[in-house]
């Protein structure tokens, strides 16, 4: 079989087929959103020196993953949305599948660095700078985005010569569910996806909750100054790794379940990950974390004393 020829039938968007023009100016609205909320941030972390910090290099990390996540998805989904029978090619839909694992996978990761920054940050001050040193930061950062692409890797190799007996995809991008186009369910697939699953995905998020644990504890044996200091920076990462979790769960069970659920429920679900997430970020970091907002608004503040000086000229 020609995987290049192999071509395979996208029935998720059969709810959008009445009102694409005004579906796909709504994921179009949302990619440029994506894309100027995340950049700006980014940029901004990138020149402002305040913002050299180990918290803020991990924040700049998790605006990548959306951007290149967004940037793989995003341009292929507006396509199908405009096509009157939306189909993609096998090779596509491995490639979307290694973006949405890789970065979902490496999103886990820096979420765990992150939690571990704050835990040394709060309850062991006097030796964050000796373990958040410049070097265990980079560590950090190629960890985080090699060890999901060794894993995707060797699992999309293997999908690749599957034999497929199927050709209409119950969803609108390739994810875990595209076991269910294979003709048989591989065993070894099976375990090794459990294998990822523990090392990407449950045993950084156990580390994260023990890290929180002991945060809590120690804020609240200390003084006001240290449970300010943990509320500040320690609420925004909560709700982005439990945004973030509700939606592998899902993903997780949507690929687990026989079961097939409503294509309306699963087109809501689908478009919360494509559509929630990527946004959620830039808009949590940029609100919530005091230095970004401080930045954001010097920002804005000084392009409307430029538009105010041209004005007057």
């Amino acid at each position: 079989m020609d995987l290049n020829s192999t071509y395979i039938t996208l029935d998720g968007y059969v709810e959008l087929s009445k009102y694409r023009c005004l579906y796909f100016l709504l994921l179009f609205t949302a990619y440029i959103l994506i894309l100027c909320s995340n950049s700006t941030i980014m940029c901004l972390i990138v020149i402002h020196r305040s913002l050299h910090e180990p918290m803020y290099v991990f924040i700049a990390a998790l605006l990548t993953n959306s951007l290149l996540f967004s940037s793989a998805l995003y341009p292929k989904l507006l396509l199908d949305v405009l096509s009157e029978t939306p189909v993609v090619s096998y090779p596509v839909c491995l490639f979307q599948w290694f973006m949405y694992y890789t970065l979902g996978g490496s999103e886990f990761l820096l979420l765990a660095a992150m939690a571990y920054d704050r835990y040394v940050s709060i309850c062991r001050p006097l030796l964050y700078p000796s373990i958040m040193r410049k070097a265990n930061v980079c560590v950090c950062l190629l960890l985080a985005w090699l060890l999901p692409v060794c894993h995707t890797t060797a699992v999309i190799i293997r999908n690749a010569h599957e034999k497929l007996c199927r050709f209409t995809f119950t969803g609108i991008i390739c994810n875990s569910t595209v076991y269910k186009l294979h003709c048989l369910t591989s065993v070894v697939l099976n375990i090794y996806g459990f294998v990822v699953l523990v090392n990407i995905l449950l045993l950084p998020l156990l580390f994260i909750l023990f890290t929180y644990v002991r945060i809590l504890i120690i804020s609240y044996r200390s003084g006001r100054d240290v449970r300010r200091k943990a509320a500040n920076t320690c609420l925004p990462h909560l709700l982005v790794l439990i945004s973030f979790s509700c939606l592998g769960i899902y993903d997780v069970l949507l690929a687990r379940i026989e079961t097939d659920l409503p294509k309306v429920l699963r087109l809501i679900l689908s478009l919360q990950v494509i559509l929630y997430h990527p946004l959620f970020n830039p808009i949590i970091y940029g609100v919530k974390m005091k230095e970004i907002y401080k930045h954001i608004m010097k920002l804005f503040c000084s392009d409307r004393r430029l538009k105010c000086a041209k004005v007057h000229h």
